[in-house]
Order: structure tokens, then sequence, then C-alpha cells
């Protein structure tokens, strides 16, 4: 009979077997709405829509979703879509003069140009309305990327105060306490971050598939092979449920990445494979399809030598 240490290392290789040689089952959808308004589907961001208001993504993920658009000077709306449902998505927006709403909207446009005025309009908000959640992790978030980690986990602390369960804040905090160095409360913060997404959170799973990988790179570097190669099966889990879950999403390009070196170090050369196959297919007019295409022929060649 198999230990319980040993079923869970069985559980991981399907995992990651399962998420290297999926199907490619892809479902449209093209979502009409207002010009150069973001589209989110279940809080994972995809893109812009045109001048034309239309903006077309590839899912692989089955099931319902829900879909936010947010344009300027409009209210973010949501859509459910279904299972079965694919082709056009109409999604009308009203429109807002909530000065909040109206700040908002400033500070996430400003957010990556000039972090500090971004700071300024996020906290305007939280005074015009104390309960705005995104304000709360938008601020935290430009504080971390300005390493003002005291004031961007005192936004979460806030936040914290009218919305104890915030999944998408305990993953900021995770990155946050990751980028410190301490491993302990990133990892308590990211198994957080998905216990209240209920599962789903990409960017925890992500946070943790990064961690491992620094850790079994560290180990590695010791000359410590069993407790890096352990290593480097928890981040390879973590990796391949957030690309799962990241479906189409163009972040998904960089986890195929991170996925396939992972699998590479484990000498999982035909797994590692399959997935740059599998990012090829999604992903065949990005910036980094030939340096994938040149992994397949580098790992092809080093299977024929074994």
């Amino acid at each position: 009979m198999h230990s319980p240490k040993m079923l869970l290392l069985i559980v991981a290789a399907l995992a990651v077997t399962s998420a290297a040689q999926r199907p490619a089952v892809i479902r449209s959808f093209t979502f009409n709405t207002e010009p150069a308004a973001i589209i989110w589907i279940d809080d994972v961001r995809y893109g812009k829509t045109g001048s034309d208001g239309k903006f077309t993504v590839k899912t692989v993920a089955p099931g319902g979703h829900t879909v936010r658009v947010r344009a300027e000077g409009f209210k973010d709306t949501f859509k459910a879509i279904t299972a079965v449902q694919k082709g056009d998505v109409n999604i009308p927006l009203p429109r807002t003069d909530d000065p909040a709403e109206l700040k908002y909207q400033e500070a996430e446009r400003v957010a990556s140009s000039d972090p500090d005025k971004a700071a300024e309009s996020y906290r305007e908000v939280i005074r015009l309305r104390p309960g705005y959640s995104r304000a709360y992790i938008g601020l935290a978030r430009v504080l971390s990327e300005s390493s003002d980690t005291d004031g961007a986990l005192a936004a979460i602390r806030d936040l914290r105060k009218t919305s104890t369960r915030n999944a998408e804040a305990s993953a900021v905090e995770g990155r946050i306490y990751k980028d410190l160095g301490d491993d302990g409360k990133a990892i308590a913060a990211f198994k957080r971050a998905i216990r209240e997404g209920n599962g789903f959170q990409p960017e925890a799973y992500t946070g943790l598939g990064l961690l491992y990988q620094d850790r079994a790179q560290n180990l590695g570097a010791k000359g410590d092979t069993s407790v890096e190669s352990a290593a480097y099966v928890q981040s390879a889990i973590y990796l391949a449920t957030g690309l799962k879950q990241l479906s189409g999403a163009p972040d998904a390009s960089v986890l195929y990445q991170l996925l396939g070196l992972v699998l590479e170090r484990q000498k999982k050369y035909q797994q590692a494979i399959d997935l740059y196959h599998e990012y090829l297919r999604y992903f065949p007019d990005s910036s980094d399809a030939a340096a994938v295409q040149s992994f397949i022929v580098q790992l092809k060649k080093q299977m024929s030598e074994q």
C-alpha cells in the first residue's frame, strides 16, 4: 500500500502530465461593448476592445465564466456566460458620474506610468468610499512596486477591516512576502488566497510555483539533490494549476515557459515538448515563438542522445 506522501506524489505527477498533454479544446467569444474597454474573465485580464468595441478571446477552460468589463466614464459591468455559450456576447455599459468610480479609473490608467499619482488617486477613492476593495488592492500593488512594502501591507490590513476575505489581496500579500524573502509568510498568504478564492486564484498558484522553483534552484546549487527534486515537483504542481486557471489569457504565455523550464530540470523532456507545442498553438505570433520552437529542437536532440 502506498504511503500518504507517495500518493501525493502520484497525484502530483498526474496533474502535471495532464497540464502538459491535455487536448486543446478551444471555445471562442467575441465581446461587443464600448471602444477601449478592458475585458476580464474570472478576474483574469484578457485585453482591450478595439475602436469598434469588439474583442475576441479563446479559452480552454470548461464550464461557465464571469466576464467583467470596464471603460472610462462607464460603470464596471459583469455578465455570466454559460458552459455551452460561445460566439458573440453583447455587454452594454451604463455611464457613471460616481466620483469614486471615476477617480478609480484615473488611478488604474496611470498606475504603470506614474505610480505616485496612482497612489494619490487610490487614496482619494478610499476617502470617497472606504469600502472600495479594488482601490486598496490597487494601492497595495503600486506601493509594493515602488518598494514601499510597509505601506503596501498597511493597505491590505486596512482593506481587511471591511473585507476580511479577499483572495486577490491575499495573493498580493504573498507576493510582497516572497519579494521580502519570508517564504513562510508568503506560502501562508498564497494558500489563504486559494482558500478565499474557493480554489481559483492563478496569481497565488503562480506565486507558489515560483517560490518552490527558487527553492529548488537554491538547493541544487548546494548539492542537495533529493530535496531539490521534491521542490521541483511542488513547483510544477502549482505552475500547472495556475496555467490551467489562466486558460488562454495573455499572462499564460509566461507560465508555459516557466513550467516548461521546470519540466526540463526534472528531465521530463517529452512533457516539456508537448507543453511547448501547446504554447505555439495558442500563441503562434508571440515574440517568443521562435525561441520556444528552438527549445523543442534542443529537447528532441537531447532525447535522441540519451
